[in-house]
């Protein structure tokens, strides 16, 4: 036989009458007929010794040997199904009319007014359904798109669903195991939780595919495995599984199916090296000593083999098997998806060494945020390049993390590296996955690949792009519905589809732009990628050319100011055509008509920018993080510092008697995502002292642009707020009793002109950080009694807040204000696990609500490197609002409303966009007009 046969062929073959070439006893002819089959498909010379009885197991040992090394992939017919294996009996089929579709296909990615049929949890026809298409559907269910954008369900390639499970319990925290660095034989799976209150929350941000990882403590941290997101009726860990290795639940394999793909977790760098007190080189050397024993393994196994193909049975026993190291060796004969957590060059370096030197390829690298640095690094690796499966902005938390770069993605691309967006499920709610899509567009990344790297790249890499990640016939049915393109910020799914079965029940619409049915337009960021490069991700962040000569703004669209303590638009393109601005000395002093503006203008010395429809607005504020107080989060010697906890810390006596720290104390300048933020808008921040405790102090008011603390306007306001955290913590940790007891001792009862005298009597905010709505019912009981007491009114500000929406009603009439952080909620533990999420799945959301009430709402950020983002954040606060959040309300959310909550200045910079406003995708921030030092930067 010239060539190894086909799946059928070798069916065909076992059955095969006596022929005068099989002329061996008759109790052998048949299974010796299938040896010649097997020999023919490994293309070895097969050797029998007449004097060898055959062992009972010949035909079991030669059918492994024989597949050992055939590589994973779908049955060949696979194709010509007419269902899917995971279809359900009852469900109706659907016809999607009038949609605007993205394939995910190279070859052709966009379809408009375009049919798709869905039956039997596949697809069964995309194009123009006639009624020859339709035949024979009697039941059928027609939804009518209107033109909207349909994509492929999302694939989530790097997700804990499940593992690390929301709300977060002591009783179901399966991420990681830490009996040792190296664990390759653990699972997922068996750990995996059907009550994770995301499952819903992800389906509704588009999700219906996740690579169910374990975590990365260990070095091979274990088995990882795909599944659908859909509830099933059997509500098993197990009915969740897409295409799982065929031993997980049905050990008799049929000898035609070719093995499926499995799954493996490693991690380099820091994470292991934490765990285990390891360095680098201890890492690495558990890798290799791993590999050379899976190596010594496999040899075993193919030294075994060699004597089955030769008839070697004499002593010969069975197939050498071991639990510990089978997926292992799985890896080496290429049968596994390897998916690397590293980071820097050199942990990339370090892995791709490995590849060589034990000869398996790797499907990808995860978070890999110097993998931009070194593409040719990465193209070394064995046997193919690895696709780089990373986030958008997330950085900077870890020393690894320092060098990260929003324009890594396009690098990539333009490398020839693929590339995938992942959530890393909890640590980005992967409900907005397709918000990391959005961003690494927004950067640069071209509109096809940013949408495949959600959808046909992650599906290709887990080796799952025979079924899912394409709109194509005979795929899987699963399908995103969008109210606006897939890009457009705040692009959100109204309906969903998985295995053919739609997940939404009755989802609320939120009404978008009609401009938001096309790509947005976003800014061209060249010259920024190139220095990411230059600058080995650390170009320089300084603001350029400080001037106080008049600077001509024309084709302006927009212009936003503060009147008093309210944001409202003062200047339209729509109402007198696109205007002109002119700024001299960080003074607007001029806005509108072209001609009336330019007689305000006898200067010489005058710069002219044309905005192209751009805006002027009031710049944003940051609130929540430690901005400014940390350049690291890991790295102690980066950062302020914890303030101790006087419920549960000795307190030296030289900070007792209600002394309360200063965040002004510790303010570090010129941090990266305070200089990054300030390029987004958001020239000041309000940060707080870090605590876990009771007490965090006094929060303070910087310059986000600032060089250091004795610069002109580098510290805006030394104290601001008075800051509490009041919560259910840590087992051991004091009740939420005992925290109201001694809030309320130290409201009532504080030495005169302390800050806790101050803000019993409303001379400063107090602002309290909790999610819980009963201990929000707790804290507007405590300022009632504290008013009476002593007469006056606290400012009393609620933080966090997930659950503040309940008492929307309540909170408006005691006139406490809400801060929202995140601004879009997420059920992390018990105390915030009832959340108000927002279209599709309520009609509201917290912001909406609270606004809808008259509470004054503000929006925060829990970690520094998202400051920069904040622009984005209002812009979705208001796209989810059915507009009811106008543009003036969305940038009031973090401006003036903040200003009013944490007794803040109001503050005079202004930031200048081109291309559309700050809230905009189209827009990129390209100055700051700073009233305050009298001067204009251009960024």
């Amino acid at each position: 036989m010239d060539k190894p046969p086909t799946h059928n062929e070798v069916v065909v073959a076992s059955f095969r009458p006596r022929t005068r070439r099989c002329n061996w006893n008759f109790k052998y002819l048949s299974l010796l007929c299938l040896w010649g089959v097997y020999l023919a498909a490994s293309r070895t010379v097969f050797v029998h010794d007449d004097s060898t009885a055959l062992p009972a197991h010949a035909q079991e040992a030669l059918h492994q040997c024989k597949m050992l090394n055939v590589k994973p992939g779908p049955p060949d017919d696979f194709f010509l199904r007419s269902q899917s294996d995971r279809f359900v009996e009852g469900t109706s089929p659907t016809l999607l009319r009038n949609a605007s579709v993205w394939t995910g296909d190279s070859a052709g990615y966009e379809l408009r007014d375009v049919d798709i049929l869905l039956d039997k949890g596949i697809i069964k026809f995309v194009g123009q359904a006639h009624q020859g298409v339709l035949h024979g559907y009697s039941s059928l269910i027609t939804v009518d798109v209107g033109g909207k954008w349909v994509t492929p369900g999302i694939v989530d390639m790097h997700s804990h669903l499940g593992v690390d499970s929301a709300p977060s319990l002591a009783g179901a925290s399966d991420t990681n195991s830490l009996k040792g660095p190296i664990l390759p034989w653990l699972r997922s799976l068996d750990g995996l939780n059907t009550h994770d209150d995301a499952y819903l929350l992800s389906i509704s941000g588009g999700v219906t595919t996740a690579n169910v990882l374990p975590g990365s403590a260990n070095a091979i941290g274990g088995q990882a495995f795909v599944i659908k997101l859909r509830p099933t009726a059997e509500r098993s860990p197990s009915s969740m599984l897409l295409e799982p290795p065929y031993t997980i639940n049905n050990t008799q394999v049929d000898p035609t199916l070719r093995p499926r793909w499995r799954q493996m977790k490693h991690a380099c760098g820091e994470n292991p090296s934490r765990v285990y007190g390891n360095t680098r080189l201890d890492t690495l050397w558990a890798f290799r000593q791993a590999y050379d024993e899976a190596r010594n393994f496999k040899e075993k196994q193919d030294d075994y083999c060699a004597k089955v193909f030769t008839g070697r049975w004499d002593g010969l026993g069975d197939f050498p098997q071991d639990l510990r190291l089978e997926a292992l060796v799985d890896v080496l004969r290429g049968r596994v998806k390897v998916h690397t957590h590293c980071y820097e060059a050199v942990d990339l370096d370090d892995f791709v060494r490995l590849t060589n030197e034990f000869q398996f390829p790797l499907a990808a690298f995860h978070h890999a945020h110097e993998a931009y640095l070194v593409p040719d690094t990465l193209k070394r690796a064995y046997g193919n390049t690895p696709a780089i499966a990373m986030f958008a902005t997330n950085a900077r938390y870890k020393r690894e993390a320092y060098r990260a770069s929003e324009f890594a993605p396009r690098i990539l691309a333009e490398n020839g590296i693929d590339v995938v967006m992942k959530s890393d499920h909890p640590v980005l709610n992967s409900r907005y996955l397709m918000y990391e899509a959005q961003q690494a567009h927004y950067y640069g990344l071209s509109v096809d690949l940013a949408l495949s790297s959600v959808t046909s790249v992650p599906a290709k890499v887990l080796g799952l792009d025979h079924r899912i990640g394409f709109i194509r016939e005979g795929y899987d049915a699963d399908l995103v519905i969008w109210d606006s393109h897939p890009l457009a910020i705040g692009a959100t799914p109204t309906q969903v589809w998985i295995d053919g079965i739609s997940q939404l029940q009755n989802p609320h619409v939120s009404a978008k732009p009609l401009d938001f049915q096309t790509a947005p337009s976003t800014p061209s960021f060249d010259e920024e990628a190139a220095a990411a490069v230059k600058y080995e991700g650390l170009p320089p962040l300084s603001t350029t050319s400080p001037t106080t000569n008049a600077v001509v703004f024309t084709n302006v669209g927009s212009v936003f100011s503060k009147i008093g303590t309210e944001v409202q638009q003062v200047f339209s393109a729509s109402s007198a055509g696109l205007g002109v601005a002119i700024v001299k000395a960080g003074e607007l002093i001029c806005y509108g008509a072209h001609t009336t503006c330019l007689e305000h203008n006898t200067s010489n010395d005058v710069e002219w920018s044309d905005l192209d429809g751009g805006s002027i607005c009031p710049a944003l504020i940051s609130y929540g993080s430690p901005l400014g107080l940390e350049e690291i989060h890991d790295e102690k010697s980066t950062r302020d510092g914890a303030v101790l906890d006087p419920l549960a810390d000795r307190i030296p006596r030289v900070l007792s008697g209600n002394k309360v720290i200063r965040a002004v104390d510790g303010l570090l300048f010129a941090t990266r995502d305070a200089l990054l933020a300030y390029r987004a808008g958001v020239t000041s921040a309000v940060t707080a002292p870090a605590s876990k405790g009771l007490v965090a102090g006094l929060s303070t008011v910087f310059s986000t642009g600032a060089a250091h603390g004795l610069q002109g306007g580098a510290v805006v306001q030394d104290v601001a707020a008075l800051h509490v955290s009041i919560g259910r913590r840590w087992s051991g940790s004091p009740s939420v009793s005992t925290q109201i007891a001694a809030l309320r001792n130290l409201l009532l009862h504080s030495n005169e002109g302390t800050p806790f005298d101050q803000a019993a009597k409303g001379e400063i905010p107090l602002v309290v950080e909790t999610a819980n709505v009963d201990i929000i019912v707790s804290l507007l009981k405590l300022k009632a009694q504290v008013d009476a007491y002593t007469g006056s009114n606290i400012s009393l500000v609620v933080s966090g807040a997930a659950e503040a929406h309940v008492l929307s009603k309540e909170l408006a009439a005691a006139g406490v204000g809400v801060i929202v952080s995140p601004s879009r909620p997420f059920p992390e533990d018990w105390q915030s696990r009832r959340i108000l999420p927002g279209p599709p799945l309520t009609n509201d959301s917290i912001i909406s609500t609270l606004l809808d009430h008259g509470v004054t709402v503000g929006i925060g950020i829990l970690e520094p490197w998202s400051a920069r983002s904040t622009r984005f954040d209002i812009a979705w606060a208001a796209l989810e609002s059915d507009s009811k959040i106008s543009k003036t309300e969305a940038l009031a959310l973090a401006s003036t409303n903040l200003e009013k909550l944490l007794g803040v200045p109001v503050q005079g910079d202004l930031v200048v966009t081109r291309g559309g406003t700050i809230l905009d995708f189209e827009s990129k921030v390209v100055g700051v007009i700073s009233q305050s030092r009298g001067l204009f930067e251009w960024i």
